[in-house]
């Protein structure tokens, strides 16, 4: 689609200067879920933000992210919220069940809250897939913490 110069385009920005974030991520499948955070926080300090201006809660499982993203969103503390965490398919229908509360609860805090929710969780058919998006080359972290950054500033151009 080409844009005429008359038209208003709104779009964010990749400067996570003076940005307060709250990362949200599990500890299950923790070699992924590590791999994830490290390459957030490590994007978000490029960026611009400062150490002190992230904030990571833990939770056991992916389950427990959204309820965890709540309470920190009701805060008014931070300028985004990044969920990270990888549901890995097993041989029951347990795996669906938590990739759709979670994927659900993510989405509606998202509508909810006045900020950013990323939705960071791999949801992997097998160990493999979850290993290929979380290394240095391809890392879900990394382009959880970007679209968080892009998606401050877009809020923030649409108000």
């Amino acid at each position: 689609m080409e844009i005429k110069p008359s038209e208003k385009k709104l779009k964010g920005s990749a400067d996570g200067q003076n940005l307060k974030f709250a990362i949200i991520v599990s500890r299950f499948n923790q070699t992924i879920t590590d791999a994830l955070l490290e390459g957030a926080v490590r994007t978000l300090e490029q960026s611009g933000t400062q150490t002190e201006d992230i904030t990571i809660a833990e939770v056991p499982g992916a389950f427990e992210i959204p309820g965890a993203a709540k309470q920190l969103g009701l805060l008014g503390d931070f300028d985004a919220l990044i969920c990270l965490g990888a549901i890995v398919q097993g041989e029951t229908p347990h795996f669906d069940y938590i990739c759709t509360g979670v994927s659900h609860g993510i989405a509606q805090l998202a509508l909810d809250l006045d900020i950013p929710v990323i939705f960071g969780v791999l949801t992997t058919l097998n160990i493999e897939q979850a290993l290929a998006r979380s290394n240095e080359h391809n890392n879900k972290g990394v382009e959880s913490a970007l679209t968080a950054i892009e998606m401050v500033h877009l809020y923030e151009n649409i108000k």
